[in-house]
């Protein structure tokens, strides 16, 4: 049996029993009920996922940034260079990037993955040499990955997830770099969500109207061709290898029994296609917030999904699922911590 398929085969659904224990000991707490809002439900989900409640609150959060580079630069769909990519894991390596110093704000660790860049790096502490590839074909002219490439991605993520997990990380987060890559998660959004592609592509760096409309083309024409029934077919076709990293993550995460952070576009369409896989697995992951990406909310409404935080981001990295590390920890808290009418001697509604 592959890694893949005794990784599907280890998830279980969280426990319900400790759902209802949270649930019922919100209603108890020092406060009127529901006035946390969606941290009630967040301390609910971790109680499902600990399979205890209260759950404990997570103390060593991980950041894995998986890059990748993609062939269909080579369409014209960004105005960045290639070259980026590289340059962007020597800067996240350096410590130098908006998710190292956001990182550092909550106590979080970040190793950079290279599943998939079309250059050579140089070693690096944080830096894991996980490539596939030299980057991916064009998903505009053909398959992006073979489907024996892919699954490769996706258990490389399986297996950077049991690592981190096995160096203590109880909290993971879900980063991303790869020029173009926002392409690719349209197609991957587009065709998992039977989404129109002009409604779920968008300007990723902050593209011009005249490469926008090039960008959607270049969806749709790879839509045309693809049969969306087999979701490792899907992610091969029109994926990147960090897309296929990233849902290798996710399920990996659920099989440990960890919960996982999202960030934006890039991850929720590795999202949609972790839970096409393995439905059960999306019971682990907490939508860190929304980018103003189109195609991300139309993947957290096909995954039933309420962001954390809406700060109008569209950078990736894992940037804005760190914000929403400390709401994590504290909806966490909020049932260990907050004393119960009855234990605090005050009287109820």
């Amino acid at each position: 049996m592959s890694l893949l398929s005794e990784t599907v085969v280890a998830v279980r659904p969280a426990c319900q029993r400790a759902v209802e224990e949270a649930d019922a000991r919100q209603a108890r707490l020092t406060k009127p009920p529901g006035a946390m809002g969606q941290l009630e439900d967040l301390g609910a989900q971790l109680a499902g996922i600990a399979r205890t409640c209260p759950p404990p609150v997570p103390s060593r959060p991980a950041v894995a940034v998986f890059a990748g580079d993609h062939g269909v630069h080579a369409q014209g769909v960004t105005p960045w260079p290639q070259e980026v990519t590289a340059q962007m894991v020597a800067n996240f390596a350096a410590g130098g990037a908006v998710v190292n110093a956001l990182a550092r704000q909550v106590g979080a660790s970040v190793t950079v993955v290279d599943v998939g860049v079309a250059a050579d790096l140089p070693d690096a502490p944080n830096l894991w040499h996980r490539k596939v590839a030299r980057g991916t074909r064009d998903l505009a002219e053909g398959p992006a990955m073979t489907r024996e490439q892919a699954q490769q991605a996706l258990e490389t993520g399986i297996a950077v997830a049991g690592e981190l997990v096995d160096g203590g990380a109880d909290l993971l987060v879900t980063g991303d770099m790869g020029i173009a890559n926002t392409t690719a998660s349209a197609a991957l959004i587009a065709a998992l969500t039977r989404s129109e592609p002009a409604e779920v592509t968008g300007r990723g760096t902050g593209i011009d109207d005249a490469t926008l409309q090039r960008k959607t083309a270049v969806v749709e024409r790879a839509l045309n061709r693809l049969d969306r029934s087999e979701p490792l077919t899907v992610l091969a076709e029109v994926g990147g290898f960090e897309h296929a990293a990233l849902a290798g993550f996710l399920l990996g995460s659920a099989a440990r029994r960890v919960p996982v952070v999202l960030d934006g576009v890039i991850a929720v369409s590795a999202a949609l296609v972790a839970s096409a896989l393995c439905p059960d697995a999306a019971d682990y992951w907490v939508a860190g917030h929304v980018s103003v990406e189109p195609g991300a909310r139309a993947a957290l409404d096909h995954l039933g999904m309420e962001p954390l935080l809406d700060l109008h981001l569209r950078l990736g990295e894992g940037s804005g699922a760190v914000l929403a590390v400390p709401l994590v920890q504290s909806a966490a808290r909020l049932l260990s911590e907050v004393a119960t009418f009855d234990s605090a001697g005050v009287s109820g509604a």
